[in-house]
């Protein structure tokens, strides 16, 4: 990468942080613990639902993962989370994020793979560039195989048709068991109506439903192997299914990330990704207007210690690090599972057998992020710079680093597993700068490295030093998040940016655990509302809104 780097000191702005004097009060209908996006939509529609919210976040900026810091003076990062596409399009509707600030930029092509090879014929070595227009997107990989191209667009079919089939998944809580299994005859013809987006799905996949079925739990070089002969192109695809995971092309299941990143929608361009102005923290941002124009309280630097449970068994509310208390008839944590039930709930209000299947689920993480401030664009051999220095098409995209052959990729994986930061990580770049110019000064560029493969612990025994940390970075950058970082400062433990892997084990009816995918837990009063729980990590907004609804519905019978 020809481009000098400032590393990041101490310094730590924030950018679009407003100011409110609201005081806390000590009673709320709701209160919610942890103002990510999730906690943040779930506040809005709560209070639309005529339940009075507060919600309460640690650290000093709004967002969760989903911030926007500066790091080096006059740099504004993504510090943590960095696209957007899979944020509901009806909780963008409902909402009126566009009218309370979001501005997108959607980027087309979206993807850049350069080869790490020698030039033939004085020629740059070569390139896969993916974009919207197919045409070009076909001639691309034309340069490694004819074959791969014409089937290319019959490939984007075939997604297509799986992806849309999951959207009713994705906007409701999961199949009702319970309700259909226990309680009054009443409750069970009830129940049934959480039935109707499972057979939704069912009837839109229709003749497609083995091919779904073989999708979501086969490795993804199984497909990928069947419809593509060309190593960059297979490559370039399956890092969208270990993107986040802690798995290899070659794990069954790999196919279901794959299938997880191609089902959002931006602008209604379906599968598009984009860079919100300003950074991630733009749409926690819009998010916290819309909700506080709805009467919901937010506040930052209030640190929950404990959940407060009554003599009854239910929740009181949640006592704060200062010993402030504030008193509610329900709390809803966008907290991981293992926090929520390992740290902020007390634990003789929970089973026994509960806890020992709380410890039970997996948070590996294989992520580093590091955040990198330039004085000039990275420069590739593949697409050299123009004279003028101006972005080319591929500055904007998704930038595929070390993803030359799927073999690579293994390489990586393999040493991650032996508890060594891959030599030849994987990474994916992106220069949010080059389409959103509030973010650096003139000429200069933020950039976003998303590394794996980095074992949260060294040799499956020896925390992070920072000379590990500096070694590690010197090939790549500065702001460095390993696992443990992640864990640290967003609260995200294992460092799992899903809340919880995203393994066949802890999808839909099984996430985070059985007796909790409803959102509500063993204490009445304290429901999930962060990614940990349905539909998971990357879907934006969908688990505020599922697990609002089931609140309010619970206080509908009280």
């Amino acid at each position: 990468m020809a481009a000098a780097v400032r590393a990041g000191g101490a310094h730590r702005g924030v950018i679009s942080v407003t100011r409110h004097s609201t005081a806390l009060k000590p009673q709320y209908d709701a209160v919610i613990i942890g103002a990510g996006h999730n906690g943040l939509i779930a506040s809005a529609y709560l209070q639309k639902g005529g339940l009075k919210t507060a919600v309460l976040e640690r650290r000093h900026v709004l967002g969760g993962a989903a911030v926007s810091e500066e790091i080096v003076p006059g740099f504004h990062f993504s510090r943590a989370s960095y696209l957007l596409s899979l944020l509901r399009p009806h909780i963008y509707q409902d909402l009126e994020l566009k009218k309370h600030g979001l501005k997108v930029y959607v980027r087309d092509p979206f993807s850049f793979t350069p080869m790490l090879e020698d030039g033939v014929r004085g020629r740059p070595p070569r390139s896969l560039t993916l974009g919207a227009d197919l045409a070009k997107t076909q001639q691309e990989i034309g340069k490694f195989s004819e074959k791969d191209a014409k089937v290319y667009s019959d490939f984007l079919s075939y997604l297509e048709r799986l992806a849309c089939a999951i959207h009713p998944l994705l906007d409701a809580p999961p199949v009702d068991i319970p309700g259909l299994t226990q309680g009054s005859l009443r409750k069970k013809i009830s129940a049934l109506r959480s039935l109707k987006p499972l057979v939704k799905s069912g009837l839109k996949l229709g003749k497609n439903i083995p091919d779904f079925y073989e999708l979501v739990t086969a490795p993804v070089m199984k497909v990928l192997n069947r419809w593509f002969e060309s190593e960059p192109l297979r490559a370039t695809l399956a890092t969208d299914s270990v993107i986040g995971a802690n798995t290899s092309p070659n794990n069954p299941g790999s196919g279901y990330v794959l299938l997880h990143h191609v089902m959002g929608e931006l602008e209604k361009e379906k599968g598009a990704w984009g860079y919100v102005e300003g950074g991630m923290g733009g749409v926690s941002q819009s998010i916290a207007c819309s909700a506080r124009s709805l009467g919901a309280d937010i506040f930052t630097n209030r640190d929950v210690e404990q959940v407060l449970i009554g003599q009854d068994g239910s929740v009181k509310g949640v006592v704060l690090t200062d010993g402030t208390e504030v008193h509610s008839k329900a709390v809803l944590s966008n907290a991981t599972p293992y926090i929520t039930f390992k740290q902020l709930t007390p634990p003789d209000a929970l089973p026994e057998a509960f806890i020992t299947a709380v410890d039970q689920i997996d948070y590996t993480s294989p992520v580093t992020k590091i955040n990198v401030a330039v004085d000039k664009l990275p420069n590739f051999l593949a697409a050299p710079n123009s004279a003028d220095g101006k972005p080319g098409p591929h500055h904007q995209c998704s930038i595929h680093l070390n993803c030359e052959s799927v073999e690579v990729l293994e390489e990586a994986y393999r040493e991650g597993l032996q508890g060594r930061p891959s030599s030849r990580p994987m990474i994916e770049m992106t220069i949010p700068s080059v389409l959103d110019p509030t973010l650096a000064p003139p000429g200069c560029h933020v950039v976003s490295l998303f590394i794996q493969f980095t074992p949260y612990l060294l040799e499956g025994r020896r925390a992070w030093t920072d000379e590990d940390r500096e070694r590690f970075a010197d090939t790549v950058g500065k702001d460095i998040l390993t696992p443990a970082d992640l864990e640290r400062v967003f609260g995200l433990t294992g460092g799992n940016i899903f809340h919880g892997s995203m393994s066949l084990d802890q999808l839909y009816l099984a996430r985070p655990l059985p007796s909790v995918a409803d959102y509500r837990s063993p204490v009445k009063g304290l429901y999930l509302c962060g990614s940990g729980s349905h539909p998971g990590g990357g879907v934006m907004g969908a688990a505020g809104w599922n697990s609002a609804l089931k609140v309010l519905a619970d206080f509908k019978r009280l």
